[in-house]
């Protein structure tokens, strides 16, 4: 859990530099929403589908862009463009667990909808390179990388693969990288290519220049210079998106450094997905990152902050019987000033309840004992340092501050 808040508090930090609005959306939606859009493998092998009551097929969401669309068309005609929203929430999709992929998972969305250009596309990638930087992964660690698929239905068009076999063939692109070369031929030649169009296609995709063709893709980098964020970049004609939505600019980041091999978010351009749940034609681009693949990285590059199981730094200590009303007094008093305080819940031996503060994490005990509370004052531990002073009550707040700033 502490894990999942840095990364969504880093998600929300990147999210507001550029002015998002947080948002979220129901985790149960009817099947037909991912049906149109979503793709046949989403739908069929991942989603968690079942029947409700009333006999409709529903799932729990496996992503979240068709709801977006859904939510967007409702509230079309109230809305002001460029609309940008975020959103960090749980999403289920039945996969089989294994490193960097989980069944339950949380999963940070951010889109802008409305304005249908490179620079738009550009924001969305900086917004994902702004998030990286943040967590610690550089340029040298991890790097976003970027396609077109216009451009590539024009290589397309150009080796004359029909547009009924397309889909099939992204999907192939998709896993080449994960497949033995030859078997990848085999599998590429299934879809009902020719050995020509397969040659054809391997020399598309080491093409690395072929972004210069693209007017669109000329103006996204120009864009990325100009935020600052170009050195994150690069182009790969491999990356494809399976999602059948996405109609221009896609782009994945991954950790180039380390062992994990699985896209850390991934995302693009789609022109059309609220026109195909009834709304007005609206152009968006939005990525998509989970904590699953993120989180093994940040461990694996030990840049996971420390986090202590307690959110306190304070126990307050219980004494004895005749004086808990004391300690819960003050741990009271101690609250209303702004910090963070555990009250020890029943007499015990201090030594036990000092245990109990090693085991948590918390630095500072507050005891009130009878001799204290005869004299208005307090004593505080400083246990990480093995000090201890006593006090007047009315500087017990100055005197933590002083030590908690000073940790």
């Amino acid at each position: 859990m502490a894990q999942r808040n840095y990364i969504y508090d880093k998600a929300r930090q990147a999210s507001q530099l550029f002015g998002y609005q947080e948002w979220d959306a129901p985790f149960i939606e009817t099947i037909d929403l991912y049906a149109a859009k979503s793709g046949e493998e989403l739908v069929k092998e991942q989603a968690f589908v079942f029947p409700d009551r009333g006999g409709d097929m529903i799932t729990l969401r496996p992503e979240l862009t068709p709801s977006l669309a859904r939510m967007i068309c409702q509230k079309q005609g109230e809305l002001a463009f460029p609309l940008r929203w975020w959103s960090f929430g749980p999403f289920w999709r039945y996969e089989r667990p294994q490193r960097g992929r989980s069944r339950e998972f949380f999963q940070w969305n951010v889109d802008m909808l409305g304005v249908n250009s490179p620079e738009a596309d550009a924001e969305l990638i900086t917004v994902a390179a702004s998030f990286l930087k943040l967590v610690g992964l550089t340029p040298e660690s991890a790097t976003i990388f970027v396609n077109n698929r216009r451009l590539m239905d024009a290589q397309f068009d150009a080796l004359g693969i029909p547009t009924e076999k397309r889909m099939d063939v992204s999907n192939s692109v998709d896993r080449r990288n994960k497949m033995d070369p030859a078997k990848w031929d085999a599998y590429v030649l299934e879809t009902g290519l020719a050995q020509s169009q397969l040659d054809g296609l391997k020399q598309i995709l080491g093409d690395y220049e072929l972004w210069r063709k693209s007017d669109e893709l000329v103006r996204l980098f120009k864009a990325l210079e100009a935020l600052g964020v170009k050195d994150y970049v690069k182009f790969d004609p491999n990356i494809m998106r399976g999602l059948l939505y996405y109609t221009g600019t896609v782009f994945e980041a991954f950790d180039v450094s380390g062992s994990v091999r699985r896209a850390i978010l991934g995302g693009g351009r789609y022109d059309n997905l609220l026109r195909d749940v009834g709304g007005d034609p609206l152009s968006g681009v939005g990525f998509a990152m989970g904590d699953v693949v993120l989180g093994i990285i940040l461990q694996e590059k030990g840049l996971i902050p420390h986090f202590v199981p307690a959110p306190a730094s304070v126990l307050v200590t219980i004494f004895d019987e005749s004086l808990w009303m004391n300690s819960y007094a003050l741990a009271a008093e101690l609250r209303r000033s702004g910090l963070n305080v555990v009250a020890y819940p029943e007499p015990a031996k201090l030594q036990k309840q000092f245990k109990y503060c090693d085991r948590m994490g918390i630095s500072i005990a507050i005891v009130i004992g009878p001799d204290e509370a005869a004299n208005g004052k307090v004593t505080v531990k400083d246990l990480k340092k093995g000090a201890q002073e006593t006090l007047p009550s009315a500087e017990i707040e100055k005197v933590l501050r002083r030590i908690l700033g000073a940790a």
